[in-house]
């Protein structure tokens, strides 16, 4: 299935794509895109309701974040090889994890906003994990029960902020507009390998990521099992899992940073396009 929300930014609806590409209202069948709707028995629900029945919504609408009310916002970093070599930082032992604000979350399409005092903002196309069932020290091979689906992100940061105002990285990644997610939350079962998808991202029609799942250096299951070792996880908390080479640091000879005036487009197989408007910010 592929579920997302539409409408006014905390009006939205929550809805599925029918067989047919149209947008069919879901709001009859549950409250929203997130917490119960996402264990395995709101998501059941919803795969036995006969979709062609239900109203259909206005293609035109706004498409929101594809999950609603997340509690955790977690980040694996540098878990690309390729992306790690051409940042010139060694292969982790282990999953760099850290957090990005949820309050970063908007929808695929919504305007991306610089920051006050942005100097190097920057782009990453993600895989996210979506969770659908709670996990608590969970083992790798059991690691896929919890996962209710998968989602584009775009960790959206600043290098600036993230590497050279000290502390972690998290002041770089949680500024406002810098977690778009969606269009669609696509349930596992329509995903038959995570660890085979193409993916890739352009900032003014130039291509600059055009990578693959393939090279992460901790799969899915690996970083939902590592994850669950230090906090649990809850239906609804979204993990988004590193990116492939060619972002803005990574330039040669010299790095490319978003400006105002840019348009980002960008997608993974099988999971949907997001297209963002770069504008500075205003007070």
């Amino acid at each position: 299935m592929k579920l997302l929300r539409v409408g006014p930014k905390g009006s939205e609806k929550p809805a599925i794509i029918a067989r047919d590409g149209s947008i069919r209202d879901l709001s009859g069948v549950v409250a929203d895109i997130g917490g119960a709707t996402l264990l395995p028995e709101g998501l059941a629900k919803i795969a036995a309701t006969d979709i062609d029945l239900l109203p259909k919504l206005d293609a035109s609408e706004r498409i929101g974040p594809c999950v609603a009310n997340v509690g955790k916002f977690i980040c694996i970093g540098l878990n690309y090889a390729d992306h790690a070599a051409e940042t010139g930082a060694p292969i982790p032992a282990e999953p760099i994890i850290f957090m990005k604000a949820t309050s970063a979350i908007i929808g695929p399409n919504d305007d991306v906003i610089i920051p006050k005092n942005a100097i190097k903002p920057d782009w990453e196309v993600e895989l996210a994990i979506v969770i659908g069932k709670e996990a608590r020290y969970v083992e790798e091979a059991d690691a896929f029960d919890h996962v209710a689906g998968y989602c584009v992100c775009n960790d959206v940061s600043e290098r600036h902020f993230q590497t050279e105002r000290g502390g972690t990285w998290d002041k770089g990644k949680g500024a406002d507009t810098f977690g778009p997610i969606g269009p669609w939350l696509v349930t596992k079962d329509e995903v038959a390998d995570p660890q085979n998808l193409s993916m890739w991202l352009e900032v003014d029609g130039h291509r600059y990521q055009n990578g693959s799942t393939k090279t992460m250096i901790f799969g899915v299951a690996k970083v939902v099992s590592y994850v669950s070792q230090f906090m649990s996880l809850q239906p609804g908390d979204v993990i988004t899992t590193g990116t492939p080479p060619g972002v803005g640091m990574g330039i040669k000879p010299e790095p490319v940073w978003l400006k105002p005036g840019n348009v980002m487009h960008l997608g993974i197989e099988g999971l949907g396009e997001q297209k963002q408007n770069v504008k500075a910010y205003s007070a």
